[in-house]
């Protein structure tokens, strides 16, 4: 029996064939190790709350995180609880003007950005920065994507978006996703194609011709007919079986889900 003790952290992503998973271990703020979960699926697990969240930012103890994993004084003023992160249409940093933190929005978002479209259970329209696209993919579940729009800064990519939402949803549906539902099958290079016959013109010169679609397969071997998400407050120990994993969660024996994300500064112990 190995055992971990960490404050729960979002797990980073990468594509090898197969969606690739770790998990940073975490001692309130400070990273110890990460641990590699893909070879788990299929063991028993067994996760327990101790009782304790700790803001990701500040360390500090706290009863309920806001954000992911902030404490309320931290989300108030956080650069990672910003406005332009739900909402890329607001960002102003081009223009030099910062709604939480000039460094943090230059590094962030007043760097080239992707408009996308993909493939969870509908087909869906998003936005994040060029370097983070397979992750972006994985972090949502989606089986498939490609890229709509290459832009300079975070805000355009946020306007060709809403341009957009009419047409296609920006957010995953997470309940379907885990079902590995089907409601679109329609090839993306034809929803693509459509989509930029669709915007205005003057959004033309960041078109993408990049037709690439990328795949990606999960770690799952079973998928839940019924999903019941698992909150680490109320059901504090869990033991069964991990089924798979697929966008930010743990799929568990008898159609549990565990969100992984939205658990940050949780502090388990999870034995396997």
């Amino acid at each position: 029996m190995t055992q971990i003790i960490t404050n729960l952290r979002k797990m980073r992503t990468s594509l090898d064939g197969v969606a690739q998973y770790l998990l940073p271990v975490v001692d309130i703020l400070e990273e110890q190790n990460t641990f590699y979960l893909n070879p788990l699926v299929g063991e028993e697990i067994c996760i327990q709350f101790l009782d304790e969240i700790h803001c990701v930012e500040s360390g500090k103890k706290i009863r309920k995180t806001f954000g992911e994993g902030l404490s309320y004084e931290r989300w108030l003023v956080s650069p990672l609880a910003c406005p332009s992160i739900i909402r890329p249409e607001l960002s102003r940093i081009h223009e030099g003007i910062a709604l939480r933190d000039l460094e943090w929005e230059q590094a962030n978002h007043n760097q080239p950005h992707y408009v996308y479209l993909s493939r969870t259970s509908d087909i869906k329209v998003g936005v994040t920065r060029n370097t983070n696209l397979i992750s972006r993919w994985i972090d949502q579940g989606a089986t498939e994507g490609i890229i709509l729009a290459e832009t300079p800064y975070r805000q355009l990519a946020g306007l060709i978006e809403v341009a957009l939402k009419d047409m296609l949803p920006d957010k995953t549906a997470w309940q379907a996703m885990l079902k590995n539902e089907l409601k679109n099958d329609a090839p993306l290079i034809y929803t693509k194609e459509a989509m930029l016959e669709f915007l205005p013109m003057e959004y033309e010169p960041f078109f993408s011709d990049n037709d690439h679609v990328t795949t990606i397969d999960y770690p799952v071997l079973n998928y839940p007919k019924k999903v019941k998400g698992m909150k680490l407050d109320t059901l504090k120990y869990y033991k069964g079986k991990l089924m798979g994993i697929k966008g930010q969660y743990l799929i568990l024996e008898n159609d549990m889900v565990l969100n992984i994300r939205s658990h940050a500064g949780y502090r388990v112990s999870i034995e396997f």
